[in-house]
């Protein structure tokens, strides 16, 4: 590769004001990229979806359950998931990130009583359920909330 071979990413110039229909010079005249006649052509063409009175694909799809836009996506690792801390760690949702425990934090993380625990660790995280904090707590560990 030389200098002469630079370039910009493939799809990365473009631009989205381009003025069309102003004459022949311009590249871009008389029929402004519309080509010649047909519906496409006219100004109100059909919108997105139209398939020609045809029921279009989304309403031929039948439509199941919702989305509840106030649920939370809680990751849940188990206290097994923990042994990988050194005695005595405070471990934390960036802890876990570091570690690679979890990928994502999404909307929370809770820590469920699957497994074995070892070490004595403080354990700060969204939730718990009850057999990860007593297993927390037996080993004279924290489970604080945050």
């Amino acid at each position: 590769m030389t200098l002469s071979d630079l370039r910009p990413a493939e799809g990365s110039k473009t631009s989205n004001n381009f003025r069309r229909g102003r004459g022949h010079g311009s590249g871009n005249g008389k029929t402004a990229g519309k080509g010649h006649k047909g519906q496409k052509a006219r100004s109100g063409a059909p919108r997105p979806g139209f398939e020609g009175g045809q029921m279009p694909l989304y309403r031929r799809i039948p439509k199941r359950g919702f989305t509840n836009i106030n649920s939370k996506d809680i990751v849940g690792i188990n206290v097994s998931a923990l042994e990988v801390f050194e005695n005595g760690d405070v471990v934390s949702i960036e802890t876990l990130l570091e570690k690679g425990v979890i990928k994502n934090a999404r909307d929370g993380v809770k820590i469920l009583g699957e497994g074995t625990l070892t070490k004595k660790l403080t354990v700060q995280v969204n939730a718990f359920s009850k057999g990860a904090t007593e297993k927390i707590e037996a080993l004279g560990g924290k489970a604080e909330v945050v």
